[in-house]
């Protein structure tokens, strides 16, 4: 994948996140503070927007400029959770022009980590590591058994779905939602929710880009 690529990547997460705007802020309205669609696609157009009057010409300085203007232009919780993992990502990505399905893969595992780190959650506590951390773990069990960039961003989308769906059950420990209790089970969670179109997205992308 080359910086074109993962311009693409973001482009297409920003059209999704958009575009399904008004279901994730009804997602957040159940559980949160009703302003997650908002701000997110407030963060992803200001994303594509500093790419396009940038020469971010590495697949690093993409995921840098990516998590800048997410820190920057997003409200809520999940500006500073989705921007650090752009960023620690970026940080392992060096200043590759190309870089592998073994690096993105690292670069992957980075962004769950930081957003672990800042936001101390865990799977099971009904949050974006719900659907982040399955997809993680599902791109890496393809690359592992020597799968292309193809199969195991397909694979990383797929698993964040069902990571989406079991989120349902769970009631929430971090965050806003946390704070409701019980009342939280039987809902999606919105960060997963978004999650999950982003990696469709970067699936998209990958996809794209091979043929």
């Amino acid at each position: 994948m080359d910086a074109s690529t993962f311009r693409a990547w973001i482009r297409e997460a920003a059209r999704l996140v958009v575009d399904n705007s008004d279901h994730l802020t009804h997602l957040d309205a159940a559980i949160g503070d009703a302003d997650h669609g908002i701000n997110l696609s407030r963060g992803f157009q200001a994303a594509v927007t500093m790419l396009d009057n940038t020469e971010a010409s590495t697949p690093a300085a993409v995921l840098a400029t990516v998590g800048r203007a997410l820190i920057s232009k997003t409200g809520g919780a999940s500006g500073p959770l989705y921007g650090t993992g752009f960023r620690q990502a970026a940080k392992t990505l060096g200043e590759d022009a190309d870089v592998s399905a073994v690096q993105l893969g690292a670069a992957l595992q980075a962004a769950v980590a930081g957003i672990q780190q800042l936001g101390g959650a865990t799977e099971g506590d009904k949050t974006m590591v719900d659907a982040l951390g399955p997809a993680v773990s599902a791109y890496q069990a393809v690359v592992d058994t020597g799968g292309d960039l193809v199969d195991a961003t397909r694979a990383a989308a797929d698993a964040a779905a069902r990571g989406l769906r079991e989120t349902v059950d769970m009631q929430a420990r971090k965050g806003r939602a946390s704070y409701l209790g019980p009342r939280t089970i039987g809902h999606e969670d919105p960060g997963a929710a978004s999650t999950v179109l982003i990696l469709k997205a970067l699936a998209s992308a990958v996809a794209e880009g091979s043929t």
